[in-house]
């Protein structure tokens, strides 16, 4: 595996990492995470692209949000973001909620390609069980926060990785226990929790697809336990995005950047820059 990229050593959290050479890339990762969450992927992503991978506001290390915590904030934001880099029509990955930022942003005109790892916001029009999977991550936010001044324990047992990984990965033993920790922190420090999850039981989600006119790969692995497929793909596969490029990853989590980094590289490089 190339070399991973060095964490900070007073473990604070950074708005953005920017590296490599080639045409701009755009990393936006999911709820309650940080831009640390493509660590895995990064040294081979920037073999062939200038990668931007931002942390978003409301985020551990990101910027705050101005104004009503909602999901076309963030797109606001990471919008003025990918205009500061001086990027124009990058292409774009996302996991979770970054995954339906990126495709947002794709139907603004804002997104050469779009690689989707598990999207959030496409369970079926009228289906309530996202309500509870909201209410069950509201929970997970507070479990995390009571077991974050312990991060560094908890990840130096086998367990205790097991136990930090469990809704995101289906593999961990190759995760390394400093990132684990950092994970916990960021997603401890994510002031913007609960108030997305609000938004989202009151707002739901929602794409203006037809807008959404660049290549779109969509991957999802089968054992995801926080949007669980093909269930929480619903709105994707059947009224939104039915002719992008579907993978299923057998056997694979909420986030294949952690769980088989080489094949999630792969996939966005194959995509990308065929």
């Amino acid at each position: 595996m190339p070399g991973s990229i060095s964490s900070p050593s007073n473990g604070s959290f950074t708005r953005s990492h920017r590296g490599g050479h080639g045409a701009p890339l755009v990393c936006l990762h999911g709820f309650a995470d940080t831009w640390r969450t493509w660590e895995l992927v990064l040294p081979w992503l920037e073999r062939r692209h200038d990668v931007l991978a931002l942390t978003l506001p409301g985020h551990a290390g990101g910027p705050p949000i101005a104004g009503e915590v909602t999901d076309t904030a963030l797109a606001d934001a990471v919008e003025r973001e990918i205009d500061e880099a001086g990027f124009e029509i990058p292409h774009l990955v996302g996991n979770s909620l970054g995954g339906y930022l990126a495709l947002r942003l794709a139907s603004r005109g804002r997104a050469r390609t779009v690689v989707a790892l598990a999207p959030a916001g496409g369970w079926a029009r009228g289906d309530s069980s996202y309500v509870n999977l909201l209410r069950f991550q509201r929970g997970l936010i507070e479990r995390v926060r009571a077991g974050a001044p312990h991060a560094e324990a908890i990840v130096a047992t086998r367990e205790g990785r097991r136990l930090a990984t469990q809704y995101l990965t289906t593999n961990f033993e190759h995760i390394p226990a400093e990132l684990l920790a950092l994970q916990l922190r960021g997603a401890a420090q994510c002031t913007a929790a609960e108030a997305l999850i609000e938004h989202a039981m009151r707002s739901g989600w929602n794409l203006d697809a037809e807008r959404v006119s660049c290549p779109v790969r969509i991957v999802w692995g089968t054992d995801d336990r926080l949007l669980p497929w093909p269930a929480a793909a619903s709105r994707f596969r059947g009224e939104w995005l039915p002719h992008a490029d579907w993978v299923e990853l057998e056997g694979v989590g909420h986030c294949p950047q952690l769980d088989v980094p080489l094949e999630t590289a792969q996939l966005i490089l194959g995509f990308t820059s065929p």
